[in-house]
């Protein structure tokens, strides 16, 4: 059980970690269309008093998904409105098809409207980053341990979500949009490629991941992972899937899907979607719990909120820990998860390294290992969006403890261990990129133990991916707006 004073802490420090809470989606929506008129909300200045408490509900409960300087609004679309009628019925009501949690039983009516009032200034404000190539070549960076710079490798991206390196030097980069490109090396002329999966770009959904086969020096093959959908029942379904295709050139072809998370489901958000090849040669999957923890992450008859273990094919391993299960989807490898978005392999032991969002406090690194359940929603360090408690247990016998944690919510991204002889002071380290505040996270290692933080590119924009490229250098992709980065050590 916690202590009063730990749920205290808790509540005090913690912020949100998800993503979008008001992705333009299609689905049905919680809130009726007559909400709105619910309530008359006028343009109104806020005392100071009221515009401190505003600021300290903003950047407690809101935050994590808009940013700390109200960024993530920037490029809205507004699919609910954006007049001060529509902001207070989306805090209060919520839209939670698209993870949007409703606040009406944690603010007042006189609250929500002053959140109206500081949020649609704010957005007016929003502070603008400096991210040209000029003045990225131009900035030295300093570590505790390693000076170093910023190339812009490629822009003109939206959210570039995935990287992957050919033997030849190109890069590939999956956006989030549905984009898949090419970028040939040495130089930054993004060439997009023909053939890619239709997705639903809403929400947290579109193109995700993007994984070359070990063989691909051979065969050509690559993975992308994807929100998938269809239509059911006058409703638009999704899930998470994974394409097997080979490359030729900028064309996709003998493309076959050869795995999708059953079941499909309403929601937007928490599609998980990292791609890892293990030593083993399987393709490992995560897969979020799309929202619906209680019916999905502790249960193996569905494959929301999981590791999946695969063959290169798409077939399934004899010895995944749920095969021979009655009723189990025979895929699973872990349990209790809640919505993996980084994943890694250890360059020395070969183990599956993950990072996972909490709710309000709670992110994780683990160690993916065979038939382990991490807990989730059963035991937590973080608590509801809405302040309330999830969970009393933040552990129970059978369920895994996380190797690091974070409170409040950094909203982990990416991560990649650092190798080669670039970077010899972090040689060893993990590298995990924070979409919530925007920096690049270099976590110590002792063996298997994380030992200390440090903040890295602070201010840079939402890391959604970090990786250790062939030439030997850190390339970061970075959100808002979506730049790939090489970072280069400084004498």
């Amino acid at each position: 059980m916690r202590n009063t004073s730990y749920l205290l802490s808790l509540l005090g420090l913690a912020l949100i970690s998800f993503e979008s809470c008001t992705g333009s989606s299609s689905s049905t929506s919680t809130t009726d269309a007559n909400t709105v008129a619910e309530v008359s909300v006028k343009e109104t200045a806020l005392t100071d008093a009221q515009l401190a408490k505003a600021r300290t509900n903003y950047a407690s409960y809101c935050s994590g998904c808009h940013g700390e300087q109200m960024e993530a609004f920037t490029d809205r679309k507004w699919k609910h409105g954006n007049s001060a009628e529509n902001l207070f019925a989306a805090i209060k009501h919520g839209y939670s098809d698209e993870g949007m949690p409703g606040f009406d039983q944690t603010f007042t009516d006189d609250e929500i409207t002053g959140l109206v009032a500081y949020i649609q200034e704010g957005i007016q404000n929003v502070k603008q980053y400096d991210f040209s190539e000029e003045s990225k070549r131009t900035e030295v960076y300093t570590s505790e341990t390693l000076r170093y710079r910023l190339d812009t490798v490629a822009t003109g991206l939206q959210v570039p979500w995935g990287m992957a390196f050919l033997p030849n030097g190109d890069m590939l980069i999956t956006d989030r949009n549905g984009s898949f490109y090419r970028l040939p090396k040495d130089t930054k002329q993004l060439q997009k490629i023909a053939g890619t999966p239709e997705v639903l770009a809403q929400g947290q959904g579109g193109l995700l991941d993007v994984e070359l086969h070990p063989d691909f020096a051979k065969n050509n093959t690559i993975y992308l992972s994807y929100s998938a959908f269809k239509q059911e029942d006058n409703q638009t379904l999704s899930t998470t899937a994974v394409m097997r295709a080979r490359l030729e050139g900028n064309k996709l072809t003998d493309k076959k899907v050869i795995f999708e998370a059953q079941p499909w489901a309403r929601t937007r958000h928490h599609y998980g979607s990292r791609l890892e090849f293990g030593r083993d040669g399987m393709l490992y999957i995560s897969v979020g719990d799309r929202g619906q923890h209680h019916e999905n992450a502790q249960t193996i008859e569905r494959a929301p909120g999981k590791v999946h273990r695969i063959q290169d094919d798409g077939a399934i391993p004899a010895d995944n820990p749920f095969a021979n299960e009655k009723g189990a989807v025979a895929t699973i490898y872990t349990i209790g998860n809640r919505n993996i978005q980084g994943m890694t392999i250890h360059p020395k032991t070969g183990a599956i390294w993950t990072n996972e969002h909490g709710p309000r406090g709670g992110d994780e690194v683990n160690i993916a290992e065979k038939g382990k359940n991490y807990g989730w929603p059963v035991i937590s360090y973080g608590i509801n969006y809405n302040g309330t408690v999830l969970t009393e247990l933040t552990k129970k016998e059978g369920m895994e403890q996380p190797l690091w944690y974070w409170v409040p919510s950094i909203a982990p991204s990416g991560m990649a261990f650092v190798t080669g002889n670039r970077y010899k002071a972090w040689e060893g380290d993990l590298l995990v990129g924070s979409l919530r505040f925007q920096f690049l996270s270099k976590l110590k290692m002792d063996g298997n133990k994380i030992v200390s933080e440090e903040k890295l590119l602070k201010n840079i924009g939402r890391v959604r991916d970090v990786r250790m490229a062939p030439d030997g250098y850190i390339y970061v992709a970075v959100e808002n707006p979506g730049i790939i980065y090489r970072v280069v050590p400084v004498e």
